[in-house]
């Protein structure tokens, strides 16, 4: 099983949902970062269960840093954050050992490793190991904040509520930061109401979230096999809600001609704009210094109450599974923060190859 992702700065995920503690390592980062506890605690908490509308699962998250930093700043060497796992009910899964959850994966785990997975709480593909991602990403979101990059994630659609799209990252990322949804919006309250509905319902809802990153320089990416797009969609498709991407205008280029896809060229206070951004900000696979805006569906969270058809793959019959315990109806709201970590990751990464290991450097 493959878990790093990046070339110059990398980060590697392990834990299991059930086992001792999730947790990341982050190699590369130049010295001399600020590795502030209190934003960790704070990105860990955006993630974490915060109502009905949520798991019953709270995690309180009480991560420990184990190398890497000193004083308040990374050292260079690799930074190793650990998250003990302290709410685990592992009864809960003692039927499912064999049990092939919908949607889950269950069955390919079972392909792949041959019956040594952690089959408890989906093991080592739950969700929970976002955790670490989170923790890490928010070393790297601070990083590029001090080079005055900043990157967002808001919930774009989601029960037929509907957010505003960006238009101005740089000041719409305040109000998402300011609300318990991340919502550009002040619609908090319809989209708890929809993901409520469908719980009621014994079912679940997915929905769309966008994420926005202004500031970037221009010519950040590769053409061809290491376009910008194409490591941004690799590092968000480790998320297992993730189904499909779009940048800018995404499929919707589909439906329009030549003339109302392109957007034109300008000059702005001496240096080059577009005057419409539906490439997203890249251009071949290249950063053109315009805010990077992306979609990504979020399929509903496949843990339902209600009665499915499944199969055990050892007895290689066909049973009826009705899942009881403690899950999300939606994923999307917790799922924005892990995106924004991810991003954050792939930026710092790609930041240090095009311009060396201390551009992101406090020195």
């Amino acid at each position: 099983m493959k878990n790093t992702l990046g070339t110059s700065v990398t980060m590697t995920v392990f834990g299991e949902s059930h086992g001792p503690a999730v947790g990341v390592v982050l190699d590369g980062l130049a010295p001399g970062l600020a590795v502030d506890e209190a934003f960790i605690a704070e990105r860990l908490s955006r993630r974490r269960p915060a109502g009905p509308a949520d798991t019953a699962r709270v995690e309180p998250d009480h991560f420990r840093i184990l190398s890497g930093a000193w004083q308040g700043r990374t050292t260079g060497t690799p930074l190793v954050i650990v998250i003990p796992n302290e709410n685990v009910r592992s009864a809960d899964y003692d039927q499912l050992a064999h049990v092939a959850r919908p949607s889950h994966a269950d069955y390919t785990a079972q392909m792949k490793y041959h019956g040594f997975q952690d089959p408890r709480g989906g093991g080592h593909f739950s969700g929970r190991v976002t955790a670490g991602i989170v923790a890490a990403g928010a070393v790297c979101e601070q990083a590029l904040a001090a080079k005055g990059i900043r990157v967002a994630t808001h919930i774009l659609r989601c029960g037929g509520v509907e957010d505003a799209p960006f238009t101005d990252v740089a000041s719409e990322i305040g109000r998402i930061e300011g609300r318990s949804f991340p919502l550009i919006r002040d619609l908090e309250k319809q989209v708890e109401a929809a993901i409520l509905a469908a719980r009621q319902e014994q079912d679940s809802l997915g929905g769309v979230i966008q994420t926005g990153i202004c500031g970037l320089p221009a010519g950040l990416g590769e053409p061809w096999f290491d376009s910008l797009e194409g490591v941004l969609a690799r590092a968000v498709f480790a998320v297992g809600g993730i189904k499909g991407i779009e940048f800018g205008a995404g499929f919707g280029f589909a439906e329009l001609r030549g003339s109302q896809a392109n957007d034109p060229f300008r000059m702005q206070d001496g240096r080059v704009v577009t005057a419409a951004n539906r490439s997203g900000g890249i251009n071949g696979g290249i950063t053109n210094g315009m805010p990077v805006i992306f979609n990504m569906a979020v399929k509903p969270t496949p843990s339902i109450a209600r009665k499915q058809q499944t199969v055990d793959f050892v007895e290689g019959k066909e049973v009826d599974l009705a899942l009881t315990g403690r899950h999300d109806p939606a994923i999307i709201r917790r799922i924005c923060p892990v995106v924004t970590a991810l991003v954050s990751v792939v930026l710092c990464d790609q930041l240090a190859l095009r311009y060396g290991t201390d551009y992101l450097a406090q020195l």
